[in-house]
Formats: structure tokens, C-alpha cells, sequence
């Protein structure tokens, strides 16, 4: 039954990506703003269809940061309506002509931006994601299919359903947005094989699910397996700019991807800036888990074990570790990183212009919380994901990062010799 419903809604994906693509960017970004617009109307029906989930998630005992994913409240759905109005005011990415180069023998040269074409995306938990990612997908000219997780699946359905109404409002094929309506993990075994069909597949959830996908895949897939996010506290940092960097990159939030994992202090410094902010990650009810040398430093700290330097913690748990330099934390991060986020807090001008050439991951910041390590703070509107595969798009993907360069010839009868 899955591989019909499955097969059905990509093929019909694939033929109305061809409209799609065609669309000017005043209806693209005409269809965005009406979207927002819808779901502000829709706000009652959306937080009846994700009551639902929350009361299911309570029942399925699911943790309390995956909860926090899962809530669409007023401000949530205000915020899901808010990217697609800034998405709608990005530039169209597609169809212009670049780098034209006039070769010797006359021929003009360039690049134009065009759509993906369809790209499947699985996804759990956040049900933004279906909006963010339609979203996304229609101002590149991208048909999209799209498999949420079991525990969003009413809200999912619900935000599908009204933005594939205004498609139809808008003369278009509503199947440019395709909502896969079963969980099943058969669902997801079938969609990645349909290369036919789908050009691309980004997986967004937890580290086994990015696995499996990535592994049995026929499709590309841009793949982020976790967030294993580092801050280094550099012997010039600013002390009382550090306690507040550091203090919300891993409070503010903690269940999400752009969270800090991983302290790393210079030792020069250690004995003054420790105390002082385990005092106040402690009040916040952080669990320490450290170094040696920390451990000699700190009271309330439990002693790190090897595992804890690469595991993504997604809660309010912290792995501490004292370095001897600035070498030795990027040699930390490159060893136990993620590619994600990494940031450096420091006041010496030339470590930070190191820091950011040796340190590869797909963002690097400079006295700043990992915490912005997102679409919609980097003025993309929103994000299908963040991408740490050194490929095409590396880190916070929008609009751009959903379309690719071919090459585009003008000549007036030239002939190969």
C-alpha cells in the first residue's frame, strides 16, 4: 500500500515541477505571501490538529526538548507565516545569466541558476519544517515531497493541506507540494529509491534516521548526522562577554542543533573563568562533565569520559575541556567536530583570521553564540536543513543552496574543428 502511495505522489511531483519552474518570480512570491496569509486564517484549525500530536507525544512520554519542537502556538504559527513573507522577499534565485566569458573563437560562455527539480525531504518532530521547506521550494522553482515524522503527523497534514490550497487558488498543480500521508518506515525505504522521480534527499532528524537514509539511498542526500558544537575561549577573550556567549548558546535552547556541546578554554585563563561560569551554568540547571584539569578546578563537575567529547547532548548537559592553546582546540575540533558551528571568543585580531581559515566547519564565528548558526538569522528566511557535506551547499541551506549552475552557450555558428 505504501509503495503506490509513495510512487503516486512523486511521479505527480516530478510533472508539476516542470510549472513550477516555470513561474515568474511576482507569482512564486505572490503564492508565498498568500501562504502566510493562510495560515494566520488557519490558526485555530492548526493548533486543533496539533493538540492532537502534543496529547500523543504526553502519552508516548517523548522528552521535553522534543516537545518543545512539536508546539505550534500562536507565536510558532506567527513565526511559520513570518519566513514565508521573508522568503517571498529574497530574490529570485533562478534564471539569471553569470560569468559570461567570450572565448577565442566568439562563443559567449556563462552559468544560469536553475531548480533542483524535486526534492524529497524526511524530517521529524518540527512541523515548521513542512512550511519552512514548501516555502523554500517554491521560491527556487522546486516541487517538493515531503515525509514528516509519526509524532507531528497531524500538524504536518494540517500546514500541508492549507498551503496546497493556495496552489489551487492560484492555478497551480497543488501536487508541487506532495505530503506523504503514512509514517511507516517502509514509506521512507521506498521514497529514496524513486530516482527517477526525486532529485535530491535531505534528511533532517535524528542521527540514525540521517544514516539509514544516507546509506540505502539511490538519490543524492545532503546529509547533517548531528551538531557537535564547539566554543573556544581564547586566552584575549573578553571574560563578561564570554559568560553571556556562552551562556546562551547552551541554555537559550539546548534540544536544538546550533547548541553548544563543547566548551574549550585556554589555560591561561581557565582559573579566572571557570568558577564563575559553571556558577552560573550550574544555577541553570547545566550537567558539567569535564577534563582533568577542569575537574581540578571545579567542584560541582563530573569527570568527562571519552564518549562524551563527540556525542550531541541536545539537553542541558556540557562537556568542559582546559587546552593548552588555540591549536589545540581546533585539533579538538577537528578530530570530535561535526562540521556544524564552531565560534572562537577572543580579542586578538590575528587568531581570529586563523581560527576561520583552519576551522572547516560549514559556519565559523567570531565573539558570537553558536545559536545563530541558522537560515532565518542569516537573512535566508528560513532553512530546509543545514548541509555538513562539502558539496554544493555547505551549512544553513535557503533558497540558493535548492538550485545548481549549468552552463549556457550563445554563439553565431561556431562549429568545432
Amino acid at each position: 500500500m505504501e509503495q503506490g502511495i509513495v510512487f503516486d505522489i512523486a511521479s505527480k511531483a516530478a510533472k508539476a515541477s516542470k510549472e513550477i519552474a516555470g513561474l515568474s518570480g511576482i507569482e512564486k512570491d505572490s503564492i508565498l505571501r498568500d501562504m502566510a496569509g493562510s495560515l494566520r486564517e488557519n490558526m485555530d484549525g492548526l493548533q486543533e490538529a496539533n493538540r492532537m500530536d502534543l496529547d500523543a507525544a504526553a502519552k508516548n512520554i517523548l522528552s521535553s526538548a522534543m516537545i518543545d519542537r512539536l508546539r505550534l502556538d500562536e507565536g510558532a504559527i506567527e513565526k511559520m507565516a513570518l519566513a514565508l513573507e521573508e522568503i517571498a522577499g529574497i530574490p529570485d534565485p533562478t534564471g539569471g545569466i553569470m560569468g559570461m566569458q567570450r572565448r577565442p573563437n566568439g562563443l559567449l560562455v556563462g552559468k544560469m541558476r536553475i531548480p533542483l527539480g524535486v526534492v524529497g525531504m524526511i524530517y521529524e518532530s518540527r512541523p515548521n519544517v513542512t512550511a519552512d521547506v514548501a516555502g523554500l521550494c517554491i521560491k527556487s522553482g522546486n516541487a517538493v515531497v515531503l515525509r514528516g515524522g509519526s509524532e507531528a503527523f497531524n500538524s504536518n497534514r494540517a500546514i500541508a493541506d492549507i498551503l496546497k490550497q493556495v496552489l489551487v487558488l492560484h492555478g497551480v498543480q497543488p501536487d508541487a507540494i506532495g505530503f506523504i500521508p503514512v509514517t511507516g518506515h517502509k514509506a521512507v525505504m521506498e521514497m529514496i529509491v524513486l530516482d527517477d522521480y526525486i532529485d535530491v534527499i535531505i534528511p533532517r532528524g535524528g542521527e540514525g534516521l540521517i544514516r539509514i537514509v544516507a546509506e540505502n539511498s539511490r538519490i543524492p542526500v545532503l546529509k547533517h548526522y548531528k551538531g557537535v558544537c564547539h566554543i573556544f575561549v581564547d586566552a584575549a577573550a573578553d571574560l563578561d562577554m564570554a559568560y553571556n556567549i556562552c551562556m546562551n548558546a547552551k541554555v537559550q535552547r539546548p534540544g536544538v542543533c546550533n547548541a553548544m556541546e563543547t566548551l574549550l578554554v585556554d589555560k591561561e585563563i581557565a582559573q579566572a573563568f571557570l568558577p564563575e561560569m559553571a556558577r552560573r551554568f550550574v544555577s541553570a540547571g547545566v550537567d558539567l562533565r569535564g577534563c582533568e584539569r577542569t575537574c581540578a578546578i571545579l567542584d560541582n563537575i563530573t569527570k568527562a569520559e571519552p564518549q562524551d567529547w563527540d556525542k550531541e547532548y541536545l539537553d542541558l548537559v556540557l562537556a568542559v575541556r582546559i587546552v593548552d592553546n588555540m591549536e589545540q582546540a581546533m585539533d579538538h575540533i577537528d578530530r570530535y567536530g561535526s562540521d556544524h558551528t564552531e565560534s572562537i571568543i577572543t580579542q586578538d585580531y590575528t587568531k581570529t583570521m586563523v581560527f576561520l581559515r583552519r576551522v572547516r566547519s560549514s559556519t565559523v564565528m567570531v565573539n558570537a553564540s553558536t545559536r545563530f548558526a541558522d537560515g532565518g538569522e542569516f537573512g535566508l528566511g528560513a532553512e530546509v536543513g543545514i548541509s555538513t557535506s562539502r558539496i554544493h551547499a555547505y551549512g544553513p541551506m535557503g533558497v540558493e543552496g535548492l538550485t545548481i549552475e549549468k552552463f549556457v552557450c550563445f554563439g553565431d555558428g561556431q562549429i568545432r574543428e
